[in-house]
């Protein structure tokens, strides 16, 4: 998908011409800017992956050796200014709305998923110190920002993963501002590497006792390297053998008493994270819509070159003619094209919350459980589908199918697992919050339909949103136990999905042609999809029980 067709998907989102004129960016602007970010991605990132994925991460004398190329290709975003462009100015970064980075994010995505990984928490670790630590964020977020330092989430031990509460890493008050950290880390994406000068890594661990669960967890800003220059007491134990995402090192981290300075107040680390953790989770959707745009794009272009059938009396002909084959190409440019829509709107709505609109912040709340989730399996779905319409070259590692494939299928896992993500969606947004963020999000979806010229598109999206609303509103008054609710999360986070997909096919029919085929493409599933996730929803409990 080209820089003009994202700008188009980014000027169709509600909330973005008040953020580009608050910005002093016309559209003319921002195409400029997303040009440079696909020009850099075609000529930095995409040959480095390929390369990356074969060559992979080693541990050498107790550091990660990263692939040949790395260290210069984080230099280099860092120096144009890509790791910070929706950071402050005053904190060394471009001062741009996160929808332009996020647009920027699928041509750097697609091209290097991977590698990109060192560029989110890097950017994420910046926003979370600036937030919550300013003090430490004037020294740190400049050099974050510049690519010379870069910052890890530190959460996961190898008994507390979704589990929070559960984290037993200690943290000593040793005095004068600082702490001694103790424990193991794991999961933890470039947690070790030789491409900057300086690592910060932003860990959760205890200073109350472990009944408090996570209310006992504060957050710390733990440097590899002390300010004297002395390396900190952190050791790499091993680095993971993955499926995918070869190219980024994965490690475990035992933290030995090393030496950290607390960010935000004690007691409320996962409250603090937060903010990190959320903007991550904003990037796996990112990751999933450049995965999946560019493995669309790969299908289409060999569709176009491959020939194959046609009259035997006849030169063969490409298989992009064959109907079979398009279909399946329609299907993967409209989900690729849908998942672009939902991280721009999550994107305009992030930052629109960060401004102090509260039916944005509650907007946020209930899109991004999604946008996460589904950027997994579409990306997922996606890249599985350019493998099959390459057929067997798709199998092999001549053509980056079948990468894109093993790189996509930790998406819908980390960061929350598809299962967390339905509880966030079920039992947060919509029964702790009484309603409240699907209220909003339906405000505006109705406005927008209501307003949408494309009134057919718009009549089938409406009919979508108003099942979904009666499901959550036969949920909310179910008096159903959490046991039981819990195993209908899944099938009301599917509903959510079809129901704003729906809605961003209405959004992609404003693209032309070919948004419009996109659109009539996906409403023309949508009444079955949500028919299967209200089936999912009324799934006899017992059934879950007789599991063994």
């Amino acid at each position: 998908m080209s820089a003009e067709l994202i700008s188009d998907i980014l000027h169709l989102t509600p909330g973005w011409a008040a953020q580009a004129e608050a910005a002093g960016l016309e559209k003319d602007d921002t195409t400029m800017i997303l040009g440079e970010a696909s020009r850099l991605a075609e000529e930095v990132l995409a040959p480095l992956a390929g390369r990356a994925d074969e060559e992979g991460c080693t541990v050498e004398n107790g550091r990660v050796r990263t692939p040949q190329g790395y260290r210069e290709a984080l230099a280099k975003l860092g120096a144009d200014g890509w790791l910070a462009a929706d950071l402050p100015e005053d904190f060394g970064g471009q001062g741009l709305p996160t929808a332009v980075h996020v647009a920027a994010s699928l041509a750097f995505e697609g091209a290097a998923m991977p590698f990109m990984m060192i560029g989110g928490s890097t950017r994420a670790g910046a926003h979370c110190l600036i937030a919550a630590a300013p003090e430490l964020a004037a020294t740190w977020a400049p050099k974050l920002a510049s690519g010379e330092w870069t910052a890890t989430i530190c959460i996961s031990e190898p008994d507390a993963g979704s589990d929070v509460g559960r984290i037993r890493t200690r943290a000593t008050d040793l005095g004068d501002g600082q702490w001694s950290i103790t424990g193991p880390k794991c999961w933890i994406s470039f947690g070790d590497h030789d491409m900057a000068a300086r690592i910060g890594h932003l860990c959760l661990a205890r200073t109350g006792t472990p009944e408090e669960g996570t209310r006992g967890l504060s957050l710390f800003l733990v440097p590899d390297v002390k300010d004297d220059g002395s390396r900190n007491a952190i050791r790499v134990e091993r680095i993971e053998e993955k499926l995918g995402l070869h190219g980024s090192p994965t490690c475990v981290l035992s933290f030995e008493g090393a030496e950290g300075q607390m960010v935000g107040e004690p007691g409320r680390g996962l409250v603090t994270l937060f903010r990190m953790i959320e903007l991550m989770r904003l990037q796996t959707g990112c990751q999933g819509a450049g995965v999946a745009l560019r493995a669309a794009a790969l299908a289409r272009h060999y569709a176009g070159e491959r020939l194959q059938g046609g009259k035997p009396s006849e030169p063969p002909v490409p298989i992009l003619s064959h109907p079979d084959v398009r279909r399946q190409l329609l299907d993967m440019q409209s989900n690729a094209a849908l998942l672009a829509a939902l991280v721009a709107e999550a994107a305009v709505t992030t930052d629109a919350a960060r401004a102090g609109d509260a039916e944005a912040e509650m907007r946020s709340a209930f899109l991004l459980p999604l946008a996460k989730n589904f950027g997994g399996e579409i990306a997922f779905e996606v890249a599985s589908g350019a493998v099959q319409v390459l057929g067997g070259a798709g199998y092999t590692r001549e053509w980056p199918a079948e990468r894109y494939l093993r790189d996509a299928r930790i998406i819908t896992i980390y960061e929350g697992t598809t299962g967390m993500q339905g509880q966030d969606f079920l039992m947060r947004r919509l029964l702790k919050d009484e309603g409240r963020s699907l209220d909003a999000f339906t405000r505006a979806a109705r406005a927008e339909l209501t307003a949408s010229p494309h009134e057919a598109e718009a009549a089938r999206a409406a009919a979508m949103l108003d099942r979904f609303i009666a499901l959550a509103d036969r949920l909310m008054s179910s008096g159903a136990s959490t046991k039981v609710l819990l195993g209908q999360a899944d099938g009301y986070l599917r509903a959510g999905w079809t129901a704003v997909s729906a809605l961003m096919a209405v959004r992609l029919a404003g693209l032309g042609e070919e948004g419009r085929a996109w659109a009539r493409y996906r409403l023309h599933f949508s009444e079955a999809e949500m028919t299967r996730a209200e089936a999912s929803c009324s799934l006899p409990p017992e059934l879950l029980d007789s599991v063994v």
